[in-house]
């Protein structure tokens, strides 16, 4: 069995991709899918957050709400807003964002070699959101949210997804995110063949984001028992070269001081890091250095060198802080469960820093320097797993675009 393989993708027709493709399901909650899907009886939110179609006290994990996305697919498929491909194609799928630019590829990825660690995670999962996810799958019969991989980027592979762009796409919109989201279709054999065959050679690729997705295809795919070759024995997926992927900074406002001072919490961070005033917003420059804002003040922090770990995870930014400021000095152990703590993706800038600590609901942020794709792949490659909210993954894949029918 190949790491990847082309499939006959479930998409819109092109004069209808714009009024299908949606916000990844998991980005938005139910008030804002609704209002989102407002006047627009064809957007994917129908299908992947169909308690909008509910009364509003509805569950999101209802049974309910997953018989009505069934319900609604089906409505799309017999109403011909979506095809299915007449043969087993790759795609490309371009991402444009201001003035970055990600150009991958779209294919389904074996479950196998998810199992056996060669399609490799950093993150732990949550059995209510794996639960979630296997029931949609097994409601739809089809794997409708991509995962999003990485592979080591490789000068002939890229050539040969960047070659298929000088065609037109067959679908080019913009979001109301104003990011573009353009589209091909790989038909060619022989290119079909060399991207099975360069991507088979290669001894791992990565999951970026959809940790969930991709284990709730890997139960669904042992419950339906197949050979190997079936197409529930494989999960949709975008992979691209990991230099072309960005990770923006995921940053961290706590609610208190520990019962310290501004003063003495100053002095005790002294221990480990170095402090200095700064007279505008901090956006660390490097590994290892921080911004601090606290009493309308920002600061900039260095940790001590020799603090720095020779280990993948221990000497990431999100671990250096955990470990010598947010824990000690700031009592916070755990920070899946402990309350004093809040975490904001760098999408909404420094400004919601300033604005979550001026308003007294916290007492004091901190930015970080984004995590590299670089030390994201030595972590997976050393089976270990992040802290949690380590990446923020910009531009988001959009729902709806191709899905991957299990039949």
């Amino acid at each position: 069995m190949p790491l990847i393989r082309p499939f006959a993708g479930l998409r819109p027709v092109p004069e209808h991709a714009a009024d299908v493709i949606a916000p990844p399901y998991d980005v938005l909650n139910s008030a804002e899918a609704r209002e989102r899907a407002r006047g627009r009886p064809w957007s994917f939110l129908h299908i992947s957050k169909a308690e909008i179609d509910l009364p509003e006290e509805t569950d999101p994990y209802d049974s309910a709400v997953y018989a009505k996305s069934a319900e609604n697919l089906a409505k799309m498929m017999d109403q011909g807003i979506l095809m299915r491909d007449h043969k087993d194609c790759y795609y490309v799928y371009r991402l444009i964002m201001g003035d970055h630019t990600q150009t991958g590829l779209v294919a389904v990825a074996s479950v196998a070699d998810y199992d056996v660690n060669r399609v490799r995670k950093h993150e732990y999962t949550r059995p209510a959101k794996e639960d979630d996810r296997v029931r949609q799958i097994e409601a739809l019969n089809a794997q409708t949210g991509p995962v999003l991989l990485a592979y080591k980027s490789q000068q002939e592979l890229d050539a040969i997804i960047e070659g298929v762009t000088q065609q037109a796409p067959v679908v080019d919109v913009t979001g109301d995110d104003r990011v573009q989201h353009s589209f091909w279709v790989i038909e060619d054999d022989a290119i079909i063949q060399k991207l099975t065959e360069g991507f088979d050679a290669m001894d791992a690729i990565y999951i970026a984001d959809g940790h969930h997705r991709s284990a709730a295809a890997s139960r669904v795919a042992k419950t339906k028992g197949g050979d190997g070759e079936q197409n529930s024995d494989y999960f949709l997926s975008v992979i691209y070269p990991h230099n072309q992927m960005m990770i923006l900074d995921y940053n961290r406002v706590i609610a208190d001081l520990n019962g310290l001072s501004p003063e003495e919490f100053k002095d005790q961070i002294e221990a480990s890091f170095t402090v200095a005033a700064e007279d505008a917003a901090v956006r660390p420059a490097r590994p290892g250095e921080f911004g601090m804002y606290l009493r309308g003040q920002w600061y900039r922090l260095k940790i001590s060198p020799a603090l720095i770990p020779d280990d993948p995870v221990r000497s990431l930014d999100v671990s250096l802080l955990a470990d010598h400021l947010i824990e000690p000095t700031l009592g916070i152990a755990d920070p899946r469960t402990d309350t004093r703590i809040d975490f904001v993706g760098g999408i909404r800038g420094l400004t919601e820093l300033e604005r979550r600590v001026d308003s007294g609901e916290m007492a004091v942020a901190f930015s970080l320097f984004p995590t590299r794709m670089e030390a994201l792949m030595a972590v997976a490659d050393a089976n270990e797993v992040m802290p949690p909210k380590s990446t923020w993954f910009e531009p988001k894949l959009a729902d709806g675009l191709v899905s991957h029918m299990l039949d």
